[in-house]
């Protein structure tokens, strides 16, 4: 039996509009939960309202529990989803401490099947076009290209050739930069997420949430 949800996550539909809309994805993870609300608050004032935390430390799962609960008071608007899931049992408690999606490096069907039945959003990892085609055949809607690095924008601009409906997020190779941001979008992605080289210096609150908001008005500004 499936353990109950303790905290209602937003319908995948609904998850899955609002991710395409949002196009910068912070990708983060910290054992410190007082870091994580800093950080989680800088990025929302800047104007991000689709973040992924990582499944990657013995501690991510209390913390995600606590930053879910944080979230929901201090950023309403914000669509806080769990990423580096590989099994059904981690997505199933990360879903029930609230995840409203569920991003895999990989793409696994027990994994598709645990998100689809709690109506959650998932997001698998995939890189060749085979990967993308059973990703498709397991219901995916977007999919997310990972390591970006290597393949790069033209890669995606050639997978829409054959593939044209299908939306693309990138993870690895994307650079808080607008050299890198104009390469990518022109390429088709529909969002990108950028880890750590977004939050360098990421002490000063004040100094992360300009980036990222300038970012963000940038991205917009291509999607016209």
């Amino acid at each position: 039996m499936s353990p109950p949800k303790n905290l209602p996550s937003v319908a995948a539909p609904e998850a899955l509009a609002r991710m395409l809309q949002a196009p910068l994805v912070p990708v983060f993870y910290h054992a410190d939960i007082e870091h994580a609300k800093q950080i989680v608050q800088a990025c929302y004032a800047g104007g991000v309202r689709v973040f992924e935390f990582t499944n990657r430390g013995d501690n991510a799962l209390p913390v995600f529990r606590q930053l879910r609960e944080f979230a929901r008071h201090e950023c309403p608007e914000l669509l806080l989803g769990i990423g580096t899931v590989y099994d059904a049992k981690t997505a199933e408690a990360f879903i029930a401490a609230g995840s409203d999606f569920v991003v895999q490096p990989v793409t696994t069907a027990d994994v598709a099947a645990t998100c689809q039945h709690h109506d959650v959003a998932w997001v698998p990892g995939v890189l060749t076009p085979n990967e993308i085609f059973q990703a498709i055949q397991l219901g995916a809607e977007l999919v997310k290209i990972f390591p970006g690095n290597l393949v790069g924008p033209d890669y995606v601009k050639a997978i829409h050739g054959p593939m044209p409906q299908m939306k693309i997020m990138v993870t690895g190779g994307v650079e808080p930069t607008l050299e890198s941001l104009t390469a990518w979008f022109a390429g088709g992605v529909s969002c990108v997420g950028i880890g750590s080289q977004l939050f360098k210096n990421s002490a000063d609150p004040a100094a992360l949430t300009a980036r990222v908001a300038g970012l963000i008005s940038f991205i917009h500004s291509l999607k016209r």
